[in-house]
């Protein structure tokens, strides 16, 4: 694939975005199966996620590619689906022996189309759908240290006053920069209107994913997943994070992708979290073999990150009626999380295609050792 074909994948908008994402599964006559959200985008457009099954409907073998868990990050992962389908994997594995005839590619596109549209993490709900897969009949987690500094993050006035964000840097003292990250993102279910909320239910992005799971992985069983984000670590690399919950399967995953961080024992640029939508592959497809990776694209310095985040939560929370203020502060938002830049977009292409690729030879490869044996 040519650099301008490459270029082309990605969009400006999540219109533009879904739009190539349909039309490529049409070029190869696959059909879409759309899940709408009853509100509008953002130009007013439908709001959906959508699925598309590549390969045999009763495959024992599939690849989840999953984007748009975080809005606004879903720009990388809708351009690295539409090309897949543009390359037609795994129909280039139909001509490789053992296994391949019996393996299919699961494209979950824009899981939360409402933050993809309006350029926000959050859901409609205003949730972190990686915090909202947990189990609502029991005591929620709690996360005292969020508490202690939910107003200092998203305080009334916007840019920050000096002595808020001088009190933030005490806490970053008292606790190093880690033990801020952690009371900042693990995830909290007490402030609704404040930063990587998980709720008191399961949204509506996390229903509909369990949906998809019951209806097109019920006799797979050995699942691959990979799950795709931006905003963590260095620009354009693409760190591959272990993300299943069976440490049993860490040799597996490492022999298909290769060296892996892990948020459990501390390597990874990201923490662990609350409810992870990984829990949705365990609880509905507890006949498969998980082996599972977040792909995690670095965009740009973390100050910078977590400056548009923060900006963008308390437009959410406060408004503003300045209009050109909260423009900026939309456009930082996406500009932190998808770097309109020809060199991060080509090497976000090339290490998720990568990536899948990988993903799609370890099954393939897996399945015939076992025939071998």
């Amino acid at each position: 694939m040519e650099n301008h074909q490459i270029a082309a994948l990605f969009s400006a908008n999540y219109a533009e975005a879904r739009d190539k994402f349909l039309r490529a599964a049409a070029r190869r006559g696959l059909a879409v199966e759309s899940h709408e959200l009853a509100l509008a985008g953002a130009q007013g457009e439908v709001l959906a996620t959508d699925v598309v099954l590549d390969g045999p409907a009763d495959a024992s073998k599939m690849l989840v590619v999953i984007s748009g868990v975080h809005g606004v990050e879903g720009f990388c992962g809708s351009a690295i689906q539409t090309g897949m389908l543009d390359l037609g994997a795994p129909a280039q594995a139909q001509a490789r022996p053992q296994g391949a005839h019996d393996t299919a590619v699961l494209y979950v596109h824009a899981v939360n189309p409402y933050g993809f549209s309006h350029l926000r993490r959050a859901t409609q709900e205003n949730i972190d759908l990686n915090r909202n897969f947990v189990d609502f009949s029991k005591p929620l987690p709690v996360n005292a240290g969020y508490a202690e500094i939910h107003e200092l993050l998203l305080p009334p006035e916007w840019p920050p006053q000096p002595r808020t964000e001088g009190l933030l840097d005490a806490y970053r003292e008292r606790h190093g920069a880690r033990g801020l990250q952690r009371a900042t993102s693990l995830g909290q279910h007490v402030h609704a209107d404040g930063l990587h909320y998980g709720g008191t239910e399961p949204a509506w992005s996390n229903r509909t994913f369990r949906e998809i799971l019951k209806r097109y992985a019920p006799k797979v069983r050995e699942l691959a997943s990979i799950d795709i984000h931006t905003g963590l670590g260095p620009y354009g690399v693409g760190e591959r994070i272990f993300a299943s919950f069976d440490e049993a399967v860490l040799e597996r995953a490492t022999r298909w992708w290769g060296e892996l961080t892990s948020v459990t024992t501390g390597t990874s640029t990201s923490i662990p979290l609350t409810g992870p939508i990984q829990t949705a592959l365990a609880e509905e497809c507890p006949q498969a073999l998980h082996v599972g990776i977040c792909l995690e694209y670095g965009t740009w310095p973390m100050a910078r990150v977590s400056a548009a985040m923060r900006a963008e939560h308390w437009l959410h929370r406060h408004g503003c009626a300045d209009a050109a203020k909260a423009t900026a502060i939309r456009q930082e938002m996406k500009d932190a999380f998808f770097p309109d830049a020809e060199d991060w977009k080509l090497a976000a292409w090339q290490q998720g295609l990568q990536a899948c690729q990988q993903a799609l030879r370890g099954l393939e490869e897996d399945a015939a050792a076992k025939l071998a044996a």
